[in-house]
């Protein structure tokens, strides 16, 4: 082994200039971390700035540190002590290997404490962290435990119904077992809870919100789209790949006798990344749920607990990292419905997915980011940047607003036969102001349409009255919207705001996709 080799690699290398046997914990830390997480290296004799420092008593210094780790950990984690030289210099190098009783405390100074490895760091293992630890050291996971409700409460047509639907299969009474829904003694385990159809537990949940432009805030309607869902696994499985579904546009390219297919994002990408997000989170940890956040040019699924075997995903080759399940009882159950495999190769699936599109290239990599706390995949829109793409969206958005305001002309017209063509503008030219703006005030509105305080409030009432538009909040920070938009274009009766809400169902890079997903209305 080449010392030098070692040096920088914090992950999976920790360094300590010199042994401090008075001060045991500075570096018992990093064995207690390495041994709860994926292993790892201490070496002692180089500095933090990488200097090469050695030891002066090498051998003397490796007994002392084998003897404060079978004293201070508890229990004793598997390592190996060996001696590497640099010219003159001698280093004391300490393999921890990953424990399988985990967790290994750190014991003295009156302290029981873990520690788990974040970055290039040892620190205090988290209470979630720390239950976790315990159910990996007792060979069980957290599905398969015995849940707090009542078996017999539950109901599973949604997981009964689907399974039928996949697989053809019926699902029988023995399955509730053989399944893991349920244990040996018939108590429902978290398993069976998180798969019920009116789920008991409160944080399982799924946010989904369709952002509008690049970043959380990015404009006067921050989201175009946000939904919350509830219940079975399953459920929100099927509610998250249809939210990404209804906010993102399918692309088409003919070519000879047929076409070929340009989607925003891959099919079974978003639907290897939303089963990944649900089925391996750590559901230990409460007060956080699993995220869908749509931009214009990406998706961020976010779910909360790390890789389960630690590491971080910086730097690793994904198609060699092997696979760890948290929730192994989830994972079986989603292979036996046919939503994933269970030899689990999602990142792979992911990637070759990607790697398969016709408008994919290197800067459409998806990211993978994790770390012990929390798991975050990106994907790429795939259209976003294109000529044809941005050209199309332009065009749906503006035909959306000009159809508003040419309904709303249709319809004052009949609400207000009495309206001088004069008049008939001017509100026009209100309604589309609201339409680009609902937040405006009355005196915004006065001044960009160059009338007097008592006419522009004299227009507001009259549209008020006859139920065309609406004050929403305070004077101060409250928005307008337009009450009315009727069209068979779109199919539905909506407010403007909720119509914008839906522009990215709209829009389309063909002219003839547009007049389907018109001709179908909102979904």
């Amino acid at each position: 082994m080449n010392i030098k080799q070692l040096i920088g690699e914090a992950t999976d290398y920790d360094k300590k200039v010199a042994l401090e046997s008075k001060k045991p914990k500075s570096w018992c830390k990093s064995i207690s971390a390495f041994a709860n997480c994926f292993g790892g290296k201490l070496i002692f004799g180089v500095s933090n700035d990488n200097e090469l420092v050695g030891l002066k008593d090498a051998e003397g210094d490796a007994e002392t540190i084998s003897e404060s780790i079978k004293t201070h950990l508890n229990p004793i984690p598997e390592f190996k002590l060996s001696f590497e030289k640099d010219n003159d210099k001698t280093f004391v190098i300490v393999e921890v290997m990953k424990g399988q009783q985990t967790p290994y405390y750190y014991e003295g100074d009156g302290q029981l404490i873990a520690f788990m490895r974040i970055g290039n760091e040892s620190v205090l293992a988290t209470p979630s962290q720390l239950r976790e630890l315990v159910l990996r050291g007792s060979g069980e996971s957290y599905d398969s435990l015995k849940s707090r409700y009542d078996f017999d409460n539950m109901s599973f047509t949604k997981l009964k119904s689907v399974y039928k639907q996949r697989t053809g299969n019926t699902f029988e009474d023995t399955d509730y077992e053989s399944f893991g829904l349920i244990d040996e003694k018939g108590n429902l385990t978290n398993a069976g809870a998180l798969l019920a159809d009116e789920s008991p537990v409160r944080h399982s949940r799924l946010f989904c919100t369709r952002w509008n432009g690049l970043t959380k805030a990015s404009g006067i309607v921050d989201a175009l789209d946000d939904k919350e869902y509830t219940g079975s696994l399953v459920t929100l499985l099927q509610a998250g790949t249809e939210f990404v579904r209804n906010n993102s546009k399918k692309a088409w390219r003919k070519v000879g006798d047929g076409r070929i297919e340009m989607p925003d994002y891959p099919d079974r990408a978003v639907l290897e990344g939303v089963v990944n997000a649900l089925i391996h989170r750590n559901y230990m940890e409460i007060g956080s749920e699993v995220h869908i956040d749509m931009f214009d040019d990406r998706i961020e699924i976010y779910s909360p607990g790390g890789m389960i075997s630690g590491i971080s995903l910086e730097g690793k080759d994904l198609l060699k990292i092997p696979s760890k399940r948290r929730n192994p009882i989830l994972a079986d159950i989603f292979s036996r419905l046919k939503y994933m495999e269970r030899r689990g190769s999602g990142f792979k699936k992911i990637l070759a997915d990607y790697e398969g599109q016709v408008e994919f290239d290197e800067s459409k990599m998806p990211v993978f980011d994790a770390d012990n706390d929390d798991f975050t995949l990106t994907l790429y829109n795939l259209n976003y940047g294109s000529s044809y793409a941005a050209q199309a969206n332009e065009n749906v958005i503006e035909n959306v607003i000009e159809n508003v305001i040419e309904i709303s002309e249709e319809k004052i017209k009949k609400l207000m036969p009495e309206y001088s063509r004069k008049k008939l503008a001017k509100a026009c030219e209100i309604l589309k102001m609201i339409s680009e703006n609902p937040n405006i005030s009355i005196d915004e509105l006065r001044i960009a349409l160059d009338v007097t305080d008592r006419t522009i409030a004299r227009y507001i009432s009259e549209l008020k009255d006859k139920g065309i538009i609406e004050r929403k909040g305070p004077d101060n920070g409250g928005k307008w919207e337009i009450r009315w938009v009727n069209d068979s274009k779109f199919g539905t009766q909506c407010d403007t705001q909720t119509l914008l809400k839906n522009i990215p169902k709209l829009v389309s890079t063909k002219s003839h996709e547009i007049e389907e997903v018109q001709n179908h209305g909102h979904k």
